[in-house]
């Protein structure tokens, strides 16, 4: 016979009217919960067993009834403890509700919601103790598939918000090369006509002190002009105007050229416009990154240079701009009060790596194997949001490079980016990404 078909016991009449022994035992025969009664001691011993346990289990209520150790031997051993600890309070509380585990005659464990009830004699003493088995494996079967459901939705819509953030990030980069390019534009006519202009005053400059030296050397043979032009002189402060308007005119046009370097490196570090993968030398990325987070560093950090030979790279320049100057922020923010940054780069074998080492205060390392995940940081809170690696590690990944870290806590950490020269194809979903 099948588990689960009906096994038929003696026959058990339809109830007649008014036969309620009769009714009862039909009850008991027909409903699908396992009707069960065991002493309130020991190992809680079956006295009674309902005709239904074959249906229910597959097990005779005779054999149920005949091994005085059935109910606690047939309850998965991970559930024992859990139901063991708490069974008293069937005699504190008069009843209890578990759900557990119990191993049917397939050998298959089935779980069963159990609801016991204690029953006591007239003088308040434990009599016995009244059990209803209803089997809940479907049900449970349903909340797990939900439940596992429910984990991968929130798995998914963690993903959804890392790539939403992701991309707002990625958004915000894109706009701020906008930005620096409309801005090197804009600044670009009047740098060069005021720089044009500089280099005109310079020259008068000259042309009047050469025409005050030619004076000067004119009055020299007339006393009484010379004793006339002396307290002028005096008043005027020649001399130190003569110093003085050249250095000024000096510092300006210096600054001029600052501010055009500055320019050039907003627009070599935007690449506005920039689709398609081109050679580019990464030494005039690293320098045009340089300027823009000079602001951000020249106060408290030394950056040395020890530039190898590096050939061109195919890549996209203004992403991996973003990844130096991530690097390079998230270095000078970890020296504390002085320090030193230094750039190496070099050649291998295909391959080129850009080093970026610092001697602050290095990552612990229990966060090293965490510090590519998307919004996690040890910076205090409104001070970074945790993507600027995360960030950088996508990128160098589209570029089929690879990010190494080694950190000495207090002494300083060294993030190494590696390149090919010629990345391979990118898949559709990383240039989606």
């Amino acid at each position: 016979m099948a588990f689960g078909e009906f096994e038929e016991f003696d026959a058990v009449p339809v109830p007649r009217p008014g036969a309620a022994p009769d009714r009862l035992q039909y009850l008991l025969d027909n409903t699908p919960a396992l009707i069960y009664c065991t002493v309130p001691s020991g190992d809680f011993k079956m006295t009674f067993v309902s005709n239904n346990a074959f249906n229910v289990l597959g097990y005779r209520p005779d054999d149920m009834l005949a091994d005085p150790n059935f109910w606690f031997d047939h309850i998965h051993p991970d559930d024992v403890p859990r139901v063991v600890a708490s069974l008293a309070k069937v005699f504190t509380e008069g009843r209890q509700v578990y759900e557990y585990r119990f191993r049917a005659a397939s050998g298959d464990y089935l779980w069963m919601h159990d609801s016991l009830r204690l029953v006591r004699d007239d003088a308040g003493r434990p009599l016995e103790v009244i059990g209803a088995l209803t089997d809940i494996t479907d049900r449970k079967r349903m909340e797990e598939t939900l439940q596992a459901r429910g984990a991968e939705q929130q798995r998914l819509i963690g993903k959804l918000r890392t790539a939403h953030e992701q991309l707002l990030q990625a958004e915000k980069m894109a706009s701020i090369g906008q930005l620096a390019a409309g801005i090197a534009h804009e600044i670009n006519n009047p740098i060069g006509f005021v720089n044009s202009n500089m280099g005109s005053l310079q020259a008068y400059v000259d042309t009047l002190l050469r025409v005050i030296d030619s004076y000067d050397g004119t009055i020299a043979d007339h006393p009484a002009l010379q004793a006339r032009m002396t307290p002028v002189r005096a008043a005027a402060d020649l001399e130190f105007v003569r110093g003085d308007v050249t250095a000024l005119v000096r510092e300006s046009i210096d600054g001029l050229r600052r501010v055009k370097e500055i320019v050039q490196s907003l627009k070599e570090f935007s690449h506005v416009g920039e689709t398609e993968w081109q050679l580019a030398d990464l030494h005039r990325g690293l320098d045009s990154t340089l300027n823009i987070v000079a602001n951000e560093l020249k106060y408290k950090v030394t950056v040395i240079k020890e530039y190898g030979h590096l050939p061109l790279v195919e890549c996209r320049a203004s992403q991996l701009n973003q990844v130096f100057m991530n690097l390079l922020i998230n270095a000078g923010q970890a020296i504390a009060g002085r320090g030193t940054i230094r750039i190496r780069t070099g050649a291998q074998e295909g391959w080129v790596w850009v080093e970026i080492a610092d001697n602050g205060a290095g990552i612990a390392p229990e966060h090293l194997t965490r510090i590519f995940e998307p919004f996690f940081t040890t910076k205090p809170v409104g001070s970074g949001t945790g993507l600027g690696l995360s960030l950088s590690y996508g990128i160098v990944h589209r570029h089929g490079g690879r990010i190494e870290v080694r950190s000495d806590p207090g002494r300083g950490t060294a993030f190494t980016v590696w390149l090919p020269l010629h990345p391979p194809p990118v898949k559709e979903d990383d240039e989606v990404a």
